[in-house]
């Protein structure tokens, strides 16, 4: 098991405060994994989250129910849809009535990707907690929020 005191060379005043940094410095480490784990399918981590939202909607979705949505709220939502796009993983379908709306939708490209990454692909990041430290983190982190 990790100790962030001895991996960051570091003393804290305080639990509050190693808490903090260690959660901080797990996101990271999280994000740097996903990053290097989706590299081999040619999206980022943000990328593959508004695939997987699109595919849940069913149906197209106009671009701020999408950002809305997303667990990572990137200002740069608009210019991961343009890679996907460029991709044909998503399209834009301009509205008939209003020239201003336009609505994102997943294509067969875009279902056939997210049908090749496995469901389990977080599952080693989370491998040495049990079933019941698990619950008890995702509690302490809600809690917190």
């Amino acid at each position: 098991m990790g100790d962030l005191a001895k991996e960051i060379n570091s003393k804290f005043a305080n639990n509050k405060q190693k808490a903090l940094v260690n959660i901080l410095y797990t996101g990271n480490w999280i994000s740097s994994c996903q990053n290097e784990f989706f590299k081999s399918y040619g999206i980022s981590p943000q990328q593959y989250n508004i695939l997987r939202i699109l595919r849940g909607a069913g149906e197209a979705l106009n671009v701020q129910v999408i950002k809305d949505r997303m667990i990572e709220r990137a200002p740069n939502a608009t210019r991961l849809m343009d890679k996907l796009c460029a991709k044909d993983f998503i399209e834009r379908l301009p509205c008939a009535h209003d020239r201003r709306v336009v609505k994102i939708a997943i294509t067969e490209k875009g279902l056939k990707l997210l049908a090749s990454v496995p469901d389990d692909f977080n599952k080693d990041l989370i491998k040495n907690l049990t079933e019941e430290e698990a619950e008890h983190l995702s509690h302490l982190l809600d809690k917190m929020r």
